[in-house]
């Protein structure tokens, strides 16, 4: 790969990954209109190895915390401290990944077009808008109970279909169901932790399948890169998300999906 393609690239990974604007689409439409090599699947891994990183890093507080807390309330068989929030992200992710391969299995990867792309972009974007618009400022994460956190695991799924966006359609999800910004957003993170470690492994299992030849500086390079971008787009994300609505970010969903279907058209 060409030293600013993995820049580009990884870069594009780390800030679309947590921001609602669908990180697939991105990376599926970049190479495909600048009529770049595909990066291939140890790239892919890479990426998403440094995102996984970046998000674990960043909460990895609340996660020790969560984790510890859950251990306990194994013991005692009691609700201690976070643990209630690790059992929600576990109750979300089961029908996430069911549902996911379910749907993997069942959709064909020619409907993965730019103009299904396109169209899933603007659809998607228009809902980010009703539910932060409809959606109240009532509770945070920890407000939600297992039927709540299934529907959001539930919604995720969507997310295999490129325009979408996973942060995008889980915190439509959370917004919807009374979630505020910021909680919606945090929830939508940490919900992303076993979703990217299960899509890393599952491109890593492709990968060594594929036996592609390893750029070892390009791949740590990317993975840097990713990681670096990632961190401070959940950083910043959270700072601003409290005090603005999502409403930029559905003005550029349409404007992507706007000039998608211009070009596809065209």
């Amino acid at each position: 790969m060409e030293f600013w393609h993995v820049i580009v690239l990884a870069l594009v990974q780390g800030l679309t990954e947590f921001l609602p604007i669908s990180s697939s689409a991105h990376l599926v439409l970049l190479p495909h209109f600048a009529e770049w090599p595909d990066q291939g699947l140890t790239f892919d891994v890479a990426v998403h190895v440094g995102t996984l990183l970046a998000v674990v890093l960043y909460f990895r507080r609340q996660l020790s915390k969560m984790v510890s807390d859950w251990l306990q309330s194994l013991r005692t068989g009691q609700a201690v401290g976070e643990s209630k929030l690790l059992w929600l992200i576990l109750a979300a992710t089961v029908p996430a990944g069911i549902a996911g391969l379910t749907l993997e299995l069942a959709v064909p990867a020619g409907l993965r077009s730019p103009l299904l792309i396109a169209a899933a972009t603007v659809v998607f974007g228009l809902l980010l808008w009703w539910a932060d618009v409809a959606g109240g400022q009532l509770r945070d994460e920890r407000g939600i109970g297992m039927k709540e956190a299934i529907l959001i695991g539930l919604a995720q799924a969507f997310a295999l279909i490129p325009g979408t966006s996973r942060s995008g359609i889980t915190i439509t999800a959370g917004r919807a169901l009374g979630l505020s910004r910021s909680a919606a957003a945090r929830f939508s993170f940490l919900l992303s932790i076993p979703l990217i470690a299960l899509a890393g492994a599952d491109k890593l299992y492709n990968a060594i399948g594929a036996a592609e030849a390893v750029q070892w500086g390009a791949l740590s390079l990317g993975t840097l890169v990713a990681f670096s971008s990632a961190y401070l787009c959940i950083h910043y994300f959270l700072k601003i998300i409290s005090r603005i609505s999502l409403l930029p970010f559905v003005v550029y969903r349409l404007v992507v999906g706007g000039l998608l279907l211009i070009l596809t058209l065209l």
